[in-house]
This record gives structure tokens, C-alpha cells and sequence, in this order.
């Protein structure tokens, strides 16, 4: 789905349903996008009133960028259903209030995309479960959860084929797993376990028509029992045993280790062949595996390679993983570059999450003060709050002139619960005369359990609307201060 569409769809809904709230600054957009001359918002749609369509031109573009970067928000925490069940609320809410043509489209749009979202996240969940399955060695479950995921013909589908031809034939059911490859083979010419897949195959027919040897898997850990201890005495004979245990048909707990063996070894050849999973010559598994080696067990020449892969390749997962690796191996610049210049704005938030797992407070600081959108300085902030900078969120708290960057700011200062903190928050509550600012400070009061603080203040306040905030706080907190106070006003 577009941006344009999703533009239309949310504006839609939040117009229709929220009521005349559109004294939003006109902005201009290029030709083709929601807010420009000949964009989708610029259709009027049938039946509305005179003005309608120039209203949704001007506003369209200011409000979309922060009903997109809430779903964006959405997806990185993980709450898909969350994002899937917004697109098809904002979807119906467009067919219902326009009826058109355009908007119908835009709708069944929203609908196909919050279906997408569901799908992918149960196609990965199925994928996980079967490959626990596989490193259990509970073949039949692992071939029967991949067959599931082949079903769904995905992004893994190639991969579910691979693994459950493996499981099938690690039951015997020779015959099924040829069948099994021969499907990867022709439906996913350009799959990236083709070269394992004729492997497999090889080795499928040659133990065809012999019985199936449970003692296998302990073969296969003491042959790496035995290339690991080989690996200190001999390792210009051991690399090239592990090179080719990688290529072959050995379990994936067994590679996984190999590749560990390789990662840990002090040998030029091991640290290439590392180098080249991470590069992506074997299996997105493997790949994944070797950037997190390369992260632990390397120096600045490994890290350089990562900077070399993210550079090459187009896959969100694989560059948020390199973002993660530059995260443990104390990578600060090749962060801060990613957060300044990634154009994908899932990659942009992941490198700023990453630079406060650090603690990089300087670097958060220049990237705030240098960045424009709201959206990925509510992103800094909350790197920040993972950083535990107090004293930045404090000092944003109290400064901050965006009135929804500034309460973003008090709400982590509720969440971080230091005495400093509460005493800048009653602080702030006093200085400030603005009801949101001061609805939220009580809000990041009772986050932190301070029912001293908030008595104190609803002693001093004379207005009864904030008084039955800091009341209906309290009225859920088991404090004393609080029973005292509640207490005190019913015997006034």
C-alpha cells in the first residue's frame, strides 16, 4: 500500500470521526503526492460540501506525517495487530464517509494491507515454531509447522521448503523430502538454499533405501567435538572441515556452532570464511549468526566488513542486526551516521534506539538539535529515556517550545522515578500554565507512585479541574499521603 492511499485513509477517518478539527498550515507537496495538484487527497469526494477537497489538500500532508509515524511507532514495538486493526478502522471509516469510487479504493486498500501485516506476523510466528521443532529434533512436528508456512507461499516459503525436506528426511520419508526439494528447486530458482537444497538431495539418494540412524545427530557433535579440539592443534586442517560442514547437510545447532568455532579461532582463513557468511554467501540463518560473531569476537576490521554488508544489501532485517552488532561492539559514528542519513525511517529509528542502549548522550543531543521532524525527536527522546539521561529529559521538560515534544519529555520523567526527577517535575507543574502540560505532569507523578508530591500540589491548586485529576490519581494509589489528603477534603 501506498503512502498516498494510507495519507487518504487516516486523514479520512480522523476527520469524519473526530469532528471540524483542521486548522492545520497549508503545505505544498509535489506533483503525485497527498497534498499536491493531481494527489489522490486533491479527488472531492461525491456529495461532500464546497471546499472540502482544497481543505484536505492543505492538511492532508501536515497530519499524515504523524499518523504514519504512529504506525510506523506501532510495528517497531512489535504491536502489529496493533497497526493491522488501525488501517482497518481508518479504512472503514473512509468508505463510510465518502462512498466514492477513490475512496473505496483507498478503504479496500487499507483493509489488504492491515490483512498483509497479520499474515507476515503469523507466517513468522509458524517459522519460529518449526524451527525450534528442528533444534529439538522433533521432525515430524518441524516438517508439519513448515509445511504450514510453505502454504502460506511468503517470504520464508523457500526456506520452510529446505528445512522440511530436511526434517522429512531425517524421519526416513525419502521420497517425500526429494518431492519436497524438487518443489524448491522449480518454484525458487533464486532462493538462497539452492546450493544446500542439491546437497540434501545428494545426500537423500544416496541413503535411500536405508534405515534411519538416530545416533546421527551425536555423530555430528562428536566429528565437532573433534574439528574444535583440532582447531588449536592443526587449524590449517581444521578450517577447510568446518568450511565444508557449513556447505553441507549437518543440522542447523550444528553450524551454528561451527560457525562459533570459526568466529573464536585466531586463524586468517576462519575469520574470511566468517566473513563471507556475513556477506551472504549461505543462509539467512547462518548470516544473522556470523554478523552477531562478528560483532562479539571482532575487532575494527570485522565491524568494517558489517559497514561493507549494510551497505550492499536492501534487507531491513539484516541491516537492523548490523545496527545492533555496532551497538555491542561500541560503534557510536557508524550509528550516528545511520541515524542522519538512513533513508528508511524504520532503519533511522533503529540506529537511535541503538545509540541510547549505549548511552551516547552526546550524540543524541547533536542529532535532536539538528533534527526537524517531531516524529524522530519523539524517537531521541525515547533513546534518551533508555539512556537514562535525566538531566537532558529535565532540561527538555522545562525548554522544549513543541508542546507535544515537551509532554512526550514529562512522561519519561514520570517513568524514570528518580528523587530528581519528581522534585523537577513539581517544579515544572508550578512554572507552567498550560492544562496539558499540567495534566501530564500528574500523569508521570503517579507513574513514579509519588503521592507525596502530588498532595503537595493538590494542596496548593486552586483550580477544581486540576484538583480532580491530582484526586482521581490518588483515589488508585495505596499511600498514606494519599489516604491523609483524600481523608482532609471529605472532612472539609
Amino acid at each position: 500500500m501506498t503512502h498516498k492511499s494510507l495519507m487518504v485513509a487516516f486523514f479520512a477517518a480522523s476527520m469524519f470521526s473526530a469532528g471540524p478539527t483542521l486548522a492545520q498550515p497549508a503545505s505544498t507537496g509535489r506533483p503525485g503526492q497527498a497534498g499536491a495538484p493531481g494527489g489522490a487527497a486533491s479527488q472531492q469526494p461525491r456529495g461532500a460540501a464546497p471546499g472540502v477537497a482544497a481543505l484536505v489538500d492543505g492538511a492532508v500532508a501536515a497530519q499524515a506525517s504523524a499518523v504514519l509515524a504512529a504506525e510506523r511507532a506501532s510495528l517497531l514495538a512489535g504491536s502489529t495487530d496493533l497497526a493491522a486493526d488501525a488501517l482497518l478502522r481508518a479504512g472503514a471509516a473512509v468508505e463510510a464517509a465518502f462512498g466514492d469510487q477513490a475512496a473505496t479504493a483507498a478503504a479496500q486498500a487499507s483493509r489488504a494491507e492491515a490483512a498483509a501485516q497479520r499474515e507476515r506476523e503469523r507466517e513468522n510466528r509458524l517459522y519460529d515454531e518449526a524451527y525450534r521443532h528442528l533444534n529439538e529434533s522433533r521432525w515430524d512436528r518441524a516438517a508439519e509447522r513448515f509445511g504450514d508456512v510453505v502454504a502460506m507461499k511468503g517470504a520464508r516459503a523457500d526456506a520452510a521448503l529446505y528445512w522440511k525436506a530436511y526434517a522429512q528426511d531425517r524421519q526416513g520419508q525419502r521420497a517425500e523430502a526429494l518431492a519436497t526439494l524438487s518443489t524448491l528447486t522449480r518454484d525458487y530458482p533464486g532462493s538462497r538454499y539452492l546450493q544446500q537444497a542439491r546437497a540434501l538431495e545428494a545426500e537423500v539418494r544416496r541413503n535411500a533405501g536405508q534405515p534411519v540412524r538416530p545416533e546421527t545427530q551425536a555423530d555430528e557433535e562428536l566429528k565437532l567435538m573433534a574439528i574444535a579440539a583440532l582447531q588449536h592443534q592443526a587449524p590449517e586442517q581444521a578450517v577447510p572441515m568446518l568450511e565444508k560442514l557449513l556447505s553441507g547437510t549437518a543440522s542447523p545447532k550444528l553450524k551454528e556452532r561451527a560457525l562459533f568455532v570459526l568466529a573464536t579461532s585466531n586463524s586468517a582463513q576462519a575469520r574470511e570464511i566468517l566473513k563471507g557468511v556475513a556477506k551472504g554467501n549461505s543462509t539467512p540463518e547462518l548470516q544473522s549468526r556470523a554478523i552477531q560473531y562478528l560483532a562479539t569476537h571482532g575487532g575494527r576490521e570485522s565491524r568494517a566488513v558489517l559497514a561493507d554488508v549494510y551497505g550492499s544489501t536492501t534487507d531491513v532485517d539484516i541491516r537492523k542486526r548490523i545496527l545492533r552488532a555496532y551497538m555491542i561492539g561500541g560503534e557510536k559514528d557508524r550509528l550516528l551516521a545511520a541515524a542522519q542519513s538512513e533513508s528508511n525511517a524504520e532503519l533511522r529509528a533503529e540506529a537511535v534506539r541503538q545509540l541510547g542502549l549505549m548511552g551516547a548522550h552526546n550524540e543524541l543531543q547533536q542529532l535532536y538539535a539538528k533534527e526537524a521532524s517531531t516524529e524522530i525527536k519523539k524517537q531521541i527522546i525515547q533513546a534518551m529515556f533508555i539512556g537514562g539521561n535525566s538531566a537532558r529529559m529535565i532540561e527538555l521538560a522545562k525548554t522544549e517550545p513543541d508542546a507535544e515534544l515537551r509532554r512526550a519529555a514529562i512522561r519519561n520523567l514520570g517513568l524514570m522515578g528518580s528523587k530528581g526527577t519528581g522534585e523537577a517535575l513539581v517544579e515544572i507543574y508550578g512554572a507552567d500554565s498550560s492544562p496539558d502540560v499540567k495534566k501530564a505532569v500528574i500523569q508521570a507523578l503517579f507513574h513514579q507512585n509519588n503521592a507525596t508530591a502530588l498532595v503537595a500540589l493538590g494542596r496548593r491548586e486552586k483550580d477544581i479541574t486540576m484538583q480532580k485529576e491530582i484526586v482521581q490519581r490518588l483515589s488508585h494509589m495505596n499511600s498514606p499521603a494519599a489516604r491523609e489528603y483524600l481523608l482532609e477534603i471529605l472532612n472539609k
